[in-house]
């Protein structure tokens, strides 16, 4: 491979590595390649990235910037990259991963935080970003929720006896 190649592809890995704050390394050397052309398509689908790059290319397009990550670029690495839910990607992996048990994640990173082989497992249960930001604003606005059912409820109160009042006076 030429020197200006080699250069193209650092260069391309480093820009999408600061675009995408989550990715994943992916241990492939057990899929074919129709396996990894239908990863790549439903990874594509759902508006992710795959890369598969030399080791010696992907550790220059990292730098210094996440050493915990140099020791899992052994044998066949591919990275799978997102920009946006970081959760979704790691279920997509697992289901891929289950369909063949061709594929193993070996770290990764999400939203700037190393991650273990260990804790993708965990990754996998969380519910989207989106679901968790919907509840903690459900669980921020509950107090408020109740506190005015709290004052409304004298009105409600006050509106009833008002109208039994009424109808007890026509009556």
């Amino acid at each position: 491979m030429k020197k200006e190649t080699k250069y193209k592809i650092v260069t391309e890995l480093e820009q999408a590595l600061s675009q995408n704050n989550s990715f994943y390394l992916i241990d492939y050397k057990q899929m074919t390649a129709w396996e990894m052309v239908e990863l790549r398509k439903t990874l594509k689908r759902h508006g992710f990235q795959l890369k598969v790059v030399k080791n010696r290319l992907a550790l220059r397009a990292l730098g210094d910037r996440f050493p915990e990550l140099k020791p899992y670029f052994r044998q066949k690495t591919a990275i799978a990259m997102t920009a946006d839910d970081p959760i979704a990607l790691a279920r997509l992996l697992k289901d891929f991963s289950q369909q063949g048990k061709v594929l193993e994640v070996k770290a990764g990173l999400v939203e700037a935080h190393y991650l273990s082989p260990e804790m993708f497992g965990e990754i996998v249960k969380l519910n989207s970003k989106m679901d968790l930001i919907a509840r903690i604003g459900y669980m921020m606005s509950y107090p408020l929720l109740q506190f005015l059912r709290t004052l409304q409820a004298p009105l409600t109160n006050m509106g009833a006896l008002l109208s039994v009042l009424k109808q007890k006076k026509e009556s």
